[in-house]
């Protein structure tokens, strides 16, 4: 990644410490949960549909395509080293992969940053999934899913068929995660369309947040 690109990703990064929460509406920009976000945590609002196909290479080196996950519920975490939130959020992920791997959900990390740090801290995180690596090729991934970025970290949840559900901007946060993978877990069974997840995820998080009296 070239320096001037990375020094603007921190500038917009240091603004991203609460968390704004996106819904995804096909055919129309995301409907945000009040409060909206910050100029400094706002993102282009027009999500893909589906899972784009994005080409980056993994840890040992090998171009992965989200397709091989295919059938899986995506849960798809853009990331950098550098990123504080980021690192918090790890252990978060972690879990989440052990909690619902099991019942087809898959968290992927997508690293914009030079693959030599990635690889060192994944190591030592101990990172318990699938990270793909790229440097401006990762920031033209989170392009292909409609995400114009300012800052990380933000996180991605689809459905088991690849249709976007959900797109969290901010720290992950374990109440937040549940709800949503909750209402993927319904679409998944057939017993949720994925707009009528949408409205249940957006009146959750809306439920969140007034119980906390902040941004969840």
């Amino acid at each position: 990644m070239r320096p001037l690109a990375i020094a603007a990703l921190v500038v917009g990064a240091a603004g991203t410490g609460a968390a704004a929460y996106l819904v995804y509406q096909h055919g129309a920009q995301l409907a945000t949960s009040p409060p909206a976000p910050t100029a400094a945590e706002s993102q282009s609002l027009r999500l893909a549909g589906q899972i784009p196909e994005i080409h980056l290479a993994d840890r040992d080196g090998k171009m992965r395509t989200l397709a091989d996950w295919h059938g899986k519920s995506l849960i798809v975490n853009f990331w950098a080293t550098w990123c504080a939130p980021c690192r918090r959020e790890i252990p978060l992920l972690g879990s989440l992969q052990e909690q619902y791997g099991p019942e087809g959900f898959q968290v992927i990390g997508i690293a914009a940053d030079y693959r030599d740090k990635v690889i060192a801290y994944a190591d030592e995180a101990k990172i318990n999934y699938p990270l793909l690596i790229g440097e401006q090729d990762a920031l033209d991934a989170a392009t292909a899913f409609g995400v114009q970025v300012v800052g990380f970290p933000f996180t991605v949840f689809s459905d088991s068929q690849g249709r976007i559900i959900a797109c969290h901007v901010g720290e992950l946060t374990q109440p937040v995660a549940g709800a949503i993978l909750g209402a993927v877990e319904r679409v998944n069974r057939g017993q949720m369309s994925p707009e009528d997840a949408r409205t249940e995820i957006s009146t959750e998080i809306s439920k969140l947040k007034g119980k906390t009296g902040t941004r969840a």
